[in-house]
Parts: C-alpha cells; sequence; structure tokens
C-alpha cells in the first residue's frame, strides 16, 4: 500500500535544479543545458508548460468548434427535410380541433363573417352567404347588434353549399371565402415558408 510523503520546510526555497539523467519534459531543458541561474530556468519551465497548455486548449477549441459546426449542419438538414412533414401534421391537428369545434356548434359566426366582411374591398351592395343552420344566430346578431355595427346593412342568405362555419360574401368588386380548408391551405404555405 502507498503512502504519501510529505515534507515541511521553514524556509521558501530559494533554488532548484534539475539532476544529471533525470527524464525531461518537452520544453524543458536537460541540466547540463540549463541556465545557471534559478529565475531564468523557472522561467524555462514556465513558458514549456503555459505552451502545452495552450496547445492543447487551441486543439480541444478547434475540435469542439468542428463538433458545433456538425451539429448545426445536422439540425439545418433535419428541419429541411422533416419541415413539409411538420407543417402538414400542424395543419392536419388544426383541422381536426376545428371540426370537432364545428360538430359541437363551438363558434361564433358572427366573429367569422364579421372577419370576412374587414377584407372587402367594399361594404356596399355586400352579400353574405351562410349554412342555413348559421344563418338564424346571424340574422339575431344583426337585429340585436348595435345601430351601424359591422353586420348593419348587409344582406344574409342561405346557401346549402356553404358549411357550417363558413361563410361567402358577393359584391360588385368581386367574392371573398373564409372556408376552414381555404384558411387551413394558406396557414400551412406561411408554415412551409418559415422553414
Amino acid at each position: 500500500m502507498s503512502q504519501t510523503l510529505t515534507v515541511s520546510l521553514d524556509k521558501p526555497i530559494a533554488a532548484t535544479r534539475l539532476l544529471d539523467g533525470y527524464p525531461q519534459s518537452e520544453g524543458i531543458p536537460a541540466s547540463s543545458d540549463a541556465p545557471a541561474d534559478s529565475a531564468t530556468q523557472a522561467a524555462c519551465i514556465a513558458t514549456g508548460g503555459s505552451e502545452a497548455q495552450r496547445t492543447a486548449f487551441s486543439q480541444a477549441c478547434q475540435t469542439l468548434n468542428g463538433v458545433v459546426a456538425k451539429l448545426n449542419d445536422l439540425y439545418a438538414r433535419i428541419f429541411t427535410e422533416h419541415g413539409e412533414e411538420i407543417a402538414r401534421l400542424s395543419v392536419e391537428i388544426a383541422r381536426k380541433i376545428l371540426m370537432q369545434k364545428v360538430e359541437k356548434g363551438d363558434y361564433e359566426i358572427e366573429s367569422i363573417v364579421k372577419e370576412a366582411i374587414m377584407h372587402a374591398p367594399s361594404r356596399h351592395d355586400l352579400v353574405v352567404h351562410l349554412n342555413p343552420d348559421d344563418l338564424a344566430q346571424c340574422r339575431e346578431a344583426q337585429q340585436h347588434g348595435e345601430q351601424g355595427g359591422a353586420l348593419a346593412g348587409i344582406k344574409l342568405v342561405p346557401d346549402p353549399n356553404i358549411e357550417r362555419a363558413e361563410c361567402l360574401l358577393d359584391s360588385p368588386k368581386g367574392i371573398i371565402k373564409s372556408l376552414i380548408d381555404e384558411n387551413l391551405e394558406r396557414i400551412g404555405r406561411a408554415l412551409r415558408k418559415e422553414e
């Protein structure tokens, strides 16, 4: 069993000398070539040790930078390869959630119509086509809404070709559709562009 040897000195060490034939570390001169004074000898030892440390540290940094670059490349490649699938899955999840809400009637048709009206080029002679199930709720909001509100003065017509929670605005300047599938497709395109 090995034991540790401890030496206690009363005074600090004033000088040191390397022994002849003792194995040398890189950067430290052998004792026959060693500078005569201890200060020069200590400087040689310190320089050799710190240079070796700098070299090792520099190599470690280069290795680490290489690993980071490879990880960044891998992340970018994986995200690019799977970005289309991520966007598609996100849209499908949103579609399922929306369809569940529509089936339960958990939506406000007035808000959907008001949003579509905001995108209309003009409110003049505007006709809103709605699913017959949504028409009654929208007419009630129109009658009980504030005077001059978003639905005031707009003609509401039933259209069995329009799904629940959707509407179509017909104006002299064009048609605006607020359809769930088209909105989800627009969101999907926006997600794919962000990649």
